[in-house]
């Protein structure tokens, strides 16, 4: 079996020998429902092949609206949460009611079927409040670290102080409650060991990437082109510390300066600054150019991603998203999509030479360089297939298994 093959079959059905088999997991996460958190449902389906009685609890979302369900034998449990949080007030209310409902559905599910282990995603660095009363029950707790909390309010609110403060003491108690911790990339790890105290022998790297049986091209659909010759995609999350903005300005200097009206831009994801974003393009005259799909299922992710001519990621570059590893730029690589993103470390790490990197948060280099990729269909397919190549030989979520495993037998000490 090749290694392209061996990667496009995805997560076998049953691992070998089921290292896990008799071991119940809970997995808890707070900002997406599953099976729409991409990394974490990877890890579940993962788990459960490992022989692994697999649990989730996650809030409810769009599409998502169920408060128990069963899919491929994991069983998801979902519960309401307020309104998606803006300032100091909308998080605590959030936080709380998370706590709350996270709290009793774990000793819910573990009165029903007593579990091994839990394992806490962030945001935010408060799940270990759950896990520790269980720990006292000898389950052990794996802090699986999707985001730098402390980098991630600075980004958003552009401050330190009291609050910053906080998020450096939650980061400090969720390390030191930890058994094992989960990195997604190497950035990560330092952090674990630098900030958090870790053993650097018990924390693993296991990164977001995807899994090549799920993620497949589909036939281009023209409409989503809305007329026009070209087309550039971005898929994620709508936030302030995304860059969306400076995405809005490269388009308008594209469509104004440079007289560039044969490029579609369609952004695909939901998020709390959706309507603010959607607000911007119209108000610089661009709604005819950008289209926002909001949270779209999969059949339309996948549209978007094979029609479009190049991905683009505008995340700007600060102190968050330079150690952070991106899901959409695997997504892009993996379809053979080249890309246009900002200069910053774990996005070049990732990308390598399936992208073009502009100056920082210079959203004028990001308009030439979109330029410069959709007058060269030639440097395009070249970009793309070395990102195919990449994702295949070294980061798609076959290469992630026996890391993941391997925190799951230290934690359990099999």
């Amino acid at each position: 079996m090749t290694d392209a093959t061996a990667a496009e079959e995805g997560i076998p059905a049953i691992i070998e020998g089921e290292p896990l088999k008799g071991k119940h997991v809970l997995i808890v996460v707070e900002n997406l429902p599953l099976p729409f958190d991409r990394r974490v449902w990877q890890e579940a389906r993962t788990l459960k092949a490992a022989g692994a009685h697999v649990s989730i609890i996650c809030p409810t979302g769009k599409g998502h609206e169920k408060r128990f369900e069963v899919i491929e034998g994991v069983e998801i449990h979902r519960h309401p949460l307020p309104l998606e949080a803006k300032g100091a007030l909308g998080f605590l209310l959030e936080y709380g009611a998370a706590l709350f409902w996270e709290t009793w559905l774990a000793w819910k599910i573990f009165f029903k079927r007593r579990f091994d282990v839990i394992q806490g995603c962030n945001p935010p660095d408060l799940i270990f409040l759950v896990g520790l009363p269980f720990k006292l029950l000898g389950v052990k707790y794996i802090f699986d670290h999707h985001d730098i909390n402390p980098e991630l309010y600075e980004a958003k609110f552009n401050k330190r102080g009291f609050f910053w403060q906080l998020m450096r003491l939650f980061e400090k108690l969720t390390f030191m409650s930890a058994n094992v911790s989960i990195a997604t990339n190497e950035s990560y790890k330092k952090i674990a060991v630098e900030r958090g105290g870790m053993a650097s022998d018990r924390v693993h790297v296991v990164r977001s990437g995807p899994d090549l049986s799920r993620l497949k091209l589909v036939p281009p659909v023209s409409s989503w082109k809305n007329g026009r010759d070209h087309m550039v995609g971005y898929v994620g999350v709508m936030g302030e510390q995304e860059g969306i903005d400076l995405l809005i300005d490269a388009v308008e200097h594209l469509v104004r300066e440079k007289q560039r009206e044969d490029i579609q831009f369609v952004l695909v994801g939901g998020g709390p600054a959706l309507d603010d974003l959607k607000a911007l393009t119209a108000e610089k005259g661009l709604a005819d150019f950008i289209t926002f799909t909001g949270r779209a299922p999969d059949q339309e992710l996948f549209e978007v991603l094979s029609t479009m001519d190049l991905g683009v990621n505008p995340d700007r570059v600060n102190a968050m998203n330079d150690k952070s590893t991106m899901n959409k730029i695997m997504e892009y690589m993996s379809l053979k999509k080249a890309m246009v993103q900002f200069d910053v470390t774990e996005g070049k790490f990732s990308a390598r030479e399936a992208s073009l990197y502009a100056k920082p948060n210079d959203p004028i280099d990001m308009a030439d360089k979109i330029i410069e990729l959709v007058d060269d269909p030639v440097r395009r397919a070249a970009m793309g297939k070395y990102g195919r190549e990449r994702v295949v030989s070294e980061l798609n979520w076959q290469h992630q298994i026996d890391p993941l495993l391997a925190a799951y037998k230290q934690a359990l000490s099999l």
